[in-house]
Protein backbone atom coordinates (compact mmCIF):
# COMPACT_ATOMS: atom_id res chain seq x y z
CA UNK A 1 0.00 0.00 0.00
CA UNK A 2 1.54 3.28 -1.04
CA UNK A 3 1.62 6.03 1.98
CA UNK A 4 2.18 9.71 0.74
CA UNK A 5 4.90 11.27 1.87
CA UNK A 6 3.04 14.36 3.26
CA UNK A 7 -0.69 14.15 4.63
CA UNK A 8 -2.43 15.73 1.16
CA UNK A 9 -4.71 18.67 1.87
CA UNK A 10 -7.82 17.79 0.51
CA UNK A 11 -8.54 14.03 -1.11
CA UNK A 12 -10.86 13.50 -4.45
CA UNK A 13 -10.48 17.20 -5.38
CA UNK A 14 -9.74 18.54 -9.17
CA UNK A 15 -9.23 21.84 -9.99
CA UNK A 16 -11.20 23.09 -13.02
CA UNK A 17 -8.22 22.83 -14.98
CA UNK A 18 -7.59 19.56 -14.39
CA UNK A 19 -11.12 18.72 -15.31
CA UNK A 20 -10.91 19.86 -18.09
CA UNK A 21 -7.67 18.27 -19.29
CA UNK A 22 -9.22 14.50 -18.03
CA UNK A 23 -12.21 15.05 -19.92
CA UNK A 24 -10.28 16.22 -23.04
CA UNK A 25 -8.05 13.00 -22.95
CA UNK A 26 -10.70 10.44 -21.98
CA UNK A 27 -11.97 10.39 -25.93
CA UNK A 28 -8.24 9.91 -27.02
CA UNK A 29 -7.87 6.77 -25.06
CA UNK A 30 -11.04 5.42 -25.95
CA UNK A 31 -10.43 5.78 -29.57
CA UNK A 32 -6.28 4.29 -29.29
CA UNK A 33 -7.93 1.76 -27.40
CA UNK A 34 -10.18 0.71 -29.74
CA UNK A 35 -8.07 1.42 -33.01
CA UNK A 36 -5.87 -0.94 -30.49
CA UNK A 37 -8.31 -3.69 -31.10
CA UNK A 38 -9.16 -3.33 -34.10
CA UNK A 39 -5.32 -3.70 -35.25
CA UNK A 40 -4.70 -6.60 -32.61
CA UNK A 41 -7.95 -8.03 -33.90
CA UNK A 42 -6.65 -7.78 -37.92
CA UNK A 43 -3.08 -8.98 -36.78
CA UNK A 44 -4.40 -11.75 -34.94
CA UNK A 45 -6.58 -13.09 -38.25
CA UNK A 46 -3.10 -12.52 -40.43
CA UNK A 47 -1.36 -14.77 -37.87
CA UNK A 48 -4.56 -17.50 -38.65
CA UNK A 49 -4.12 -17.12 -41.87
CA UNK A 50 -0.56 -17.84 -41.76
CA UNK A 51 -1.10 -21.04 -40.30
CA UNK A 52 -4.04 -22.43 -42.62
CA UNK A 53 -1.92 -21.75 -45.06
CA UNK A 54 0.53 -24.11 -43.80
CA UNK A 55 -2.03 -27.10 -43.40
CA UNK A 56 -3.15 -26.65 -46.46
CA UNK A 57 0.21 -27.06 -47.92
CA UNK A 58 -0.22 -23.58 -49.85
CA UNK A 59 2.52 -21.53 -48.24
CA UNK A 60 1.41 -17.60 -48.47
CA UNK A 61 4.84 -16.98 -47.52
CA UNK A 62 6.56 -18.90 -50.06
CA UNK A 63 4.64 -17.31 -52.79
CA UNK A 64 5.44 -14.06 -51.43
CA UNK A 65 9.42 -14.97 -51.68
CA UNK A 66 8.92 -17.22 -54.58
CA UNK A 67 8.27 -20.91 -53.66
CA UNK A 68 5.47 -22.22 -55.03
CA UNK A 69 4.44 -24.91 -52.34
CA UNK A 70 5.78 -25.72 -48.86
CA UNK A 71 7.45 -29.02 -50.47
CA UNK A 72 9.81 -26.29 -52.16
CA UNK A 73 10.80 -25.23 -48.70
CA UNK A 74 12.11 -28.87 -48.20
CA UNK A 75 8.60 -29.99 -45.96
CA UNK A 76 9.55 -29.54 -42.51
CA UNK A 77 11.21 -26.42 -43.28
CA UNK A 78 8.50 -24.67 -44.61
CA UNK A 79 5.80 -25.82 -42.11
CA UNK A 80 8.34 -24.42 -39.29
CA UNK A 81 8.74 -21.50 -41.20
CA UNK A 82 5.07 -21.29 -41.83
CA UNK A 83 3.90 -21.79 -38.14
CA UNK A 84 7.16 -19.40 -36.50
CA UNK A 85 5.47 -16.71 -38.22
CA UNK A 86 1.59 -17.81 -37.01
CA UNK A 87 2.95 -18.05 -33.72
CA UNK A 88 5.04 -14.39 -34.18
CA UNK A 89 1.52 -12.86 -35.62
CA UNK A 90 -0.47 -14.02 -32.80
CA UNK A 91 1.76 -12.97 -30.25
CA UNK A 92 1.83 -9.40 -31.93
CA UNK A 93 -1.42 -9.14 -31.75
CA UNK A 94 -1.76 -10.24 -28.03
CA UNK A 95 1.69 -7.51 -27.57
CA UNK A 96 -1.10 -4.63 -29.21
CA UNK A 97 -4.19 -6.29 -27.38
CA UNK A 98 -3.07 -5.26 -23.49
CA UNK A 99 -1.75 -1.75 -23.73
CA UNK A 100 -5.27 -1.00 -26.36
CA UNK A 101 -7.24 -2.48 -23.32
CA UNK A 102 -5.19 -0.72 -20.35
CA UNK A 103 -5.58 3.04 -22.67
CA UNK A 104 -9.16 1.94 -23.61
CA UNK A 105 -10.18 1.08 -19.53
CA UNK A 106 -8.79 4.17 -18.45
CA UNK A 107 -10.38 6.35 -21.07
CA UNK A 108 -13.60 4.76 -19.46
CA UNK A 109 -12.98 5.13 -16.04
CA UNK A 110 -11.76 8.76 -16.57
CA UNK A 111 -15.73 9.08 -18.57
CA UNK A 112 -17.54 7.38 -15.62
CA UNK A 113 -15.69 9.51 -12.68
CA UNK A 114 -16.60 12.74 -15.13
CA UNK A 115 -19.94 11.72 -14.74
CA UNK A 116 -20.41 10.30 -11.15
CA UNK A 117 -17.01 11.89 -9.17
CA UNK A 118 -16.88 8.96 -7.53
CA UNK A 119 -13.13 8.91 -6.10
CA UNK A 120 -13.17 5.19 -6.46
CA UNK A 121 -14.05 5.49 -9.82
CA UNK A 122 -10.79 7.95 -10.25
CA UNK A 123 -8.65 5.24 -8.42
CA UNK A 124 -9.71 2.66 -11.13
CA UNK A 125 -8.88 4.75 -14.02
CA UNK A 126 -5.06 5.29 -12.60
CA UNK A 127 -5.01 1.55 -11.82
CA UNK A 128 -5.24 1.10 -15.31
CA UNK A 129 -3.19 3.82 -16.61
CA UNK A 130 -0.10 1.93 -14.00
CA UNK A 131 -0.87 -0.98 -16.06
CA UNK A 132 -0.91 1.10 -19.32
CA UNK A 133 2.75 1.99 -18.27
CA UNK A 134 4.11 -0.73 -16.07
CA UNK A 135 3.45 -2.81 -19.37
CA UNK A 136 5.45 -0.41 -21.54
CA UNK A 137 8.08 -0.66 -18.77
CA UNK A 138 8.65 -4.31 -18.88
CA UNK A 139 9.04 -3.68 -22.41
CA UNK A 140 11.50 -1.67 -22.10
CA UNK A 141 13.72 -3.70 -19.86
CA UNK A 142 13.05 -6.52 -22.17
CA UNK A 143 14.26 -4.45 -25.27
CA UNK A 144 17.45 -3.21 -23.56
CA UNK A 145 18.07 -7.11 -22.08
CA UNK A 146 18.23 -7.84 -25.69
CA UNK A 147 20.50 -5.32 -27.15
CA UNK A 148 23.41 -6.92 -25.61
CA UNK A 149 22.31 -9.63 -26.82
CA UNK A 150 22.72 -8.88 -30.21
CA UNK A 151 25.58 -7.42 -30.32
CA UNK A 152 27.14 -10.51 -29.04
CA UNK A 153 25.33 -12.61 -31.86
CA UNK A 154 25.99 -9.99 -34.52
CA UNK A 155 30.01 -9.92 -33.32
CA UNK A 156 29.90 -13.81 -33.86
CA UNK A 157 28.07 -13.41 -37.07
CA UNK A 158 30.33 -11.31 -38.60
CA UNK A 159 34.05 -13.35 -37.37
CA UNK A 160 32.34 -16.79 -38.67
CA UNK A 161 31.21 -14.81 -42.05
CA UNK A 162 35.21 -13.45 -42.29
CA UNK A 163 36.83 -16.36 -41.14
CA UNK A 164 34.84 -18.83 -42.96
Amino acid sequence: MAVPEKPMASHGNFTENMLIHLKGASPWLRFIGILGFIISGIVALWGLFSFSSVFRNVSFWGNIFGFESISEVSGAMGLVFGVMIGVFTIGSAAFIFFPSLFAYRFGENIQTYLRTGADRDMETALKYNKSFWKFFGIVCIIYLAFIPMVIIISIIAGMLAIFS
